[in-house]
């Protein structure tokens, strides 16, 4: 990376690079003079806004214990008090279910690989209450999906309904990448995923996932989870496709960088599955905003224009405060989030996906009913009910 290259972070937030400053002070370490400067001049309450949104406020309090609290507002303190404390009781209450459900997976002999949850939060902070985590997503092979179904259904699981797999022509096994489940009397959300990703594109499967799996330590009954180079390779495709947009993402990479990582193993997976440029968006990223050191062997990932380019697109989402899972999307959010995830792919990626547009979607169906034995004209209508849509949508503005 060229060493002049500087992201321009003059329009976020001072109280998200006060949150930042945060974050990077190490145990034993005094208030650096940089946040005393900063403090005099906080919107209090945008800053606790801020810390719920990019989910990092169980991190946030526990490095404000190691500091003097009194430089902060006290309802600042409280308020990240409760919260924090709110969320050690749910990450318990999680580790509980998670063990529950993965000792039921094996005595019905299917596998599970546990991606996100307590059993992360323990691998990269030490401590499940230092990330926060509202459901707990399964990794399983996609052969198994039935059985799992059925199994979740004596557990006393239901499918929720907006995540129902509609599907023309069998194209949910690549359209989707998984499903969610929700536990009414432990009012937990399960996702079970078959993919790391929304298809089309590649990714290690199952097996290879699998053999190089982990056990973590934290309960009692095995709980399997992905291995340390699989782990980088997943947070770096997921908070990319996101955008960062919640810097909680950034934080685990920060965080999983900083332990002993066989640079060779990730460079050959994410060049396999053309993904390098992300690997180099987030150090960029990762760097710059919370000075994530970079190694010799991290840097054949920063090679080139293409990650310097995504790491820049990628400042508009801290700048806006952007939540991707508000619907309906506020339109220039949309459309810069439709430019954003295109310029993600290569070329093959997007010659894939221009084909996957020009496959029928439950959507067709439900603009021009068809009997089932007439499916395949989906596939000659489908530009025309595109453009039909398009232009439906723009006759409401």
């Amino acid at each position: 990376m060229n060493d002049n290259f500087s992201l321009d972070l003059e329009g976020i937030p001072k109280e998200l690079k006060l949150i930042l400053e945060i974050i990077k002070i190490k145990n034993g370490q005094n208030l650096p003079l940089k946040i005393i400067e900063q403090i005099s001049d906080v919107n209090w309450n945008h800053f606790l806004e801020l810390a719920i949104h990019h989910r990092l406020y169980p991190l946030l309090y526990s490095k404000i214990k190691m500091i003097d609290q009194k430089i902060l507002p006290k309802f600042v303190v409280q308020t990240m008090f409760q919260e924090y404390k709110k969320n050690t009781f749910q990450m318990l209450h999680l580790s509980a279910v998670m063990e529950d459900v993965s000792k039921t997976f094996a005595e019905n002999e299917m596998r599970l690989l546990v991606l996100k949850g307590p059993v992360l939060a323990a691998d990269l902070y030490g401590d499940i209450s230092r990330r926060t985590s509202r459901d707990l997503d399964i990794l399983v092979q996609m052969n198994d999906l039935d059985k799992v179904d059925q199994l979740l259904v004596t557990l006393g699981y239901k499918q929720e309904d907006y995540f129902q797999i509609e599907t023309v022509l069998n194209d949910w096994k690549w359209r989707h990448h998984h499903i969610s489940y929700f536990h009414p009397k432990k009012g937990v959300k399960l996702e079970i995923h078959w993919r790391l990703n929304p298809g089309p594109g590649k990714e290690p499967s199952f097996n290879e996932l699998w053999e190089r799996k982990r056990i973590s330590s934290l309960t009692t009954h095995p709980v399997y989870y992905l291995g340390r180079e699989d782990l980088f390779f997943f947070l770096v495709t997921h908070g990319a496709r996101h955008g960062w947009s919640r810097l909680r993402w950034l934080v685990d990479v920060h965080e999983i960088v900083r332990q002993k990582m066989d640079w060779i193993k990730i460079l050959k997976v994410m060049r396999e599955h053309q993904y390098l440029h992300l690997g180099g968006q987030v150090l960029i990223l990762s760097s710059q905003l919370l000075e994530t050191p970079i190694s010799e062997e991290m840097k054949a990932l920063i090679l080139g224009k293409i990650p310097k380019d995504l790491a820049k697109k990628t400042i508009f989402y801290f700048e806006q405060m952007v939540n991707l899972h508000t619907e309906p999307l506020p339109e220039s959010v949309s459309r810069y989030h439709d430019r954003y995830l295109l310029s993600l792919k290569t070329n093959r990626q997007k010659l894939l996906f221009y084909i996957s547009v020009l496959y029928p979607s439950i959507t067709d169906v439900k603009t021009i009913k068809l009997p089932k034995y007439l499916y395949v004209l989906y596939f000659p209508l489908r530009p025309f009910l595109l453009v039909m849509r398009k232009r439906w949508k723009q006759s409401l503005f």
